[in-house]
């Protein structure tokens, strides 16, 4: 497999799509890079040579891109930043709902997680065995 700043790109696919692994890099953005560094899109990434990796690696690195670690952290700072001054949207990050005013009410279980069952009816269930044993001392 290709490296590409410390990422292992897919080697069956082509170069146009294995860019995409990358984060930070879409479809568009892996075009314009491959037609700076003169490579063609529809070459598998297993049949790049070294040279052409090394001037994708040289574009990515030299442009003023933000991908990969320095994406991932500045959107964590942003993040972070929101849920310090508290504002509505670091609010909802800092609870775990969904932050773009979806509805909360139904469809909400990609950011609430799984639902949540009572657990009274299991509590009951246990009271009433204890007692049932207890008269028969």
């Amino acid at each position: 497999m290709p490296r590409i700043i410390g990422v292992d790109i897919p080697k069956e696919k082509r170069i146009e799509i294995a860019l995409t692994y990358l984060y930070g890099i879409g479809r568009a953005l892996s075009n314009v890079v491959l037609k700076e560094a003169g490579v063609n899109p529809d070459k598998r990434a297993k049949d790049l040579s070294e040279e052409e990796v090394s001037r994708i690696t040289q574009i990515l690195q030299k442009g003023s891109l933000k991908i990969e670690g320095d994406l991932r952290r500045d959107i964590s700072q942003n993040i972070k930043r929101l849920m310090d001054i508290g504002s509505w949207r670091g609010m909802r990050h800092k609870k775990g709902l969904p932050v773009r005013g979806q509805r909360t009410r139904t469809n909400a279980r990609t950011r609430k997680g799984k639902k949540r069952t009572n657990q009274a009816p299991t509590i009951k269930k246990a009271e009433a065995l204890s007692k049932a044993k207890a008269p028969a001392k």
